[in-house]
């Protein structure tokens, strides 16, 4: 948690279900261990999660990003091949918390790990099912709208600048350059198509080499279709890269794009360092460092985390979701 976001105790969480949702009183509250910046989770009972927004936000703003996120996690679930969570309820403030926050539904699995699935055609094939589904649905004319990933790629220069500034000494920064300098001309690889948006481990829950749930949800909306091709390179070897090339038909241009064969396409998003901060990098990253030579840094985020990778589009509601960070466990449920 950073300096300056908003915290609350198991104590005031148990408080505020009492005082709100009183049918859900006798339900035990626990704390999620989450590596994430955007939400604070509490488990509630076996059935619901609790998500208490970190930053403070006008209460009109925080109004619309939840009615945004909430409707388009509801039209992520009714198109998923496999159980993603949903939105139940949004409390007010009160005792212990100063806004809003919100009730969602709990979907279990466990975490998806390149360490553990990197090579699973199986799964690879549940996630290409997966993706088929949400290309298939209708965008009822909403396009992106936005800038960074999902759209034009020269609209992140100005972050991958940054990135390519502080990884000096940590990445082969003149070979990233030179890297993205060829990336950024990429043409779109087709229409918008409805997208997760996050596609990262992180979000892709199994249970053993199965797909069995989706999380973080909120940002589903119209983009490159290759945005979602991040699960490739941060999740499957080249093996299960390509039985996921297969599986969706992906022709030479979206492959290039999504990174599918270019084993150091993440490079330059990799890591940006701020070494006082102490903490190690997320276990995601370095296991695609691990696969790629690079030894242990210390770092707080994936370049990708940073203002790049917000992406507005034109919703099926016509609101515009807050688009979360860097990879953050289960606990976005």
């Amino acid at each position: 948690m950073d300096d300056g976001q908003l915290d609350v105790d198991p104590a005031a969480a148990a408080l505020l279900i009492a005082d709100q949702f009183p049918h859900w009183a006798g339900l035990d509250v626990r704390r999620v261990d989450s590596d994430g910046t955007v939400n604070l989770i509490y488990r509630l009972g076996e059935t619901y999660s609790l998500r208490f927004p970190l930053n403070v936000a006008e209460s009109e703003e925080l109004a619309l990003t939840l009615a945004a996120e909430h409707s388009a996690m509801n039209a992520f679930a009714g198109v998923s091949t496999v159980p993603s969570p949903t939105p139940v309820a949004v409390g007010a403030p009160g005792p212990g918390y100063p806004q809003q926050w919100s009730v969602h539904t709990w979907v279990q699995g466990e975490v998806a790990t390149p360490t553990a699935h990197a090579s699973s055609a199986v799964l690879a094939r549940d996630v290409a099912a997966l993706l088929r589904a949400l290309r298939s649905t209708d965008t009822q004319g909403a396009t992106f709208s936005g800038a960074g990933r999902g759209g034009d790629l020269r609209d992140s220069d100005d972050w991958m600048e940054v990135c390519f500034r502080e990884s000096e000494g940590l990445l082969p920064v003149s070979q990233l350059r030179a890297l993205w300098r060829e990336f950024r001309e990429l043409p779109p690889s087709g229409p918008d198509r409805m997208t997760h948006g996050d596609l990262t481990p992180a979000n892709l829950l199994v249970d053993g080499e199965r797909l069995v749930g989706i999380i973080d949800t909120g940002g589903f909306g119209p983009a490159d279709p290759a945005l979602d091709l991040v699960v490739a390179w941060h999740l499957f070897d080249s093996p299960a890269r390509e039985v996921l090339r297969d599986e969706l038909a992906i022709g030479e241009g979206e492959a290039a794009r999504g990174g599918l064969g270019v084993p150091t396409v993440d490079g330059a998003g990799l890591v940006l360092p701020r070494v006082e901060s102490g903490h190690e990098r997320p276990r995601a990253q370095q296991s695609r460092a691990d696969r790629r030579g690079v030894g242990p840094v210390t770092v707080i985020r994936p370049c990708g985390s940073g203002r790049g990778t917000r992406r507005r589009h034109r919703s099926l509601t016509g609101r515009s979701p807050l688009r979360q960070g860097a990879a953050r466990s289960a606990a976005r449920r």
